[in-house]
């Protein structure tokens, strides 16, 4: 099972890659709503954004997905309660990985409506999920 090890590191390292944009990309959303839409600095977070997402979270996604799923074939947990209740998990992950994409396309646009209040909750979603598939994963509760 060596190949399970490095399956195992590739999908840690992805994880870590992804949830990394996952916590920064909406605080940049939270800077970006202070900047005057057309100015320097709006321009300059709209160039972070899309290299943050496109360059880094995006790929990162991919491979996990791709790591975790081989991994789950290797390990054939997929009927563990904790195991079900990790990839619901990660299915919202998934969807807090979206909603920021399209948030970034309404920052592009100049056209959010979204305040820096709302980017810093958004910003807490992904910890909040991650903690919750960490203890799924390291304690398997049930």
């Amino acid at each position: 099972m060596e190949i399970y090890q490095w399956i195992k590191a590739l999908h840690l390292i992805s994880v870590i890659a992804w949830m990394a944009g996952l916590l920064y990309l909406p605080r940049l959303y939270v800077y970006h709503c202070d900047a005057e839409p057309g100015s320097d600095m709006s321009e300059t977070f709209k160039v972070m954004e899309r290299r943050l997402l496109r360059a880094i979270m995006n790929p990162a996604m991919i491979a996990a997905y791709v790591f975790g799923f081989w991994m789950l074939y290797l390990s054939e947990t997929w009927t563990e309660p904790w195991m079900i209740a990790k990839l619901v998990l990660i299915g919202a992950l998934t969807v807090a990985h979206h909603s920021m994409a399209l948030w970034r396309k309404d920052f592009e646009a100049d056209r959010n409506t979204r305040s820096a209040k709302f980017y810093r909750i958004a910003n807490e979603v992904p910890t909040v999920l991650m903690i919750a598939i960490v203890v799924l994963v390291i304690v398997q509760p049930f």
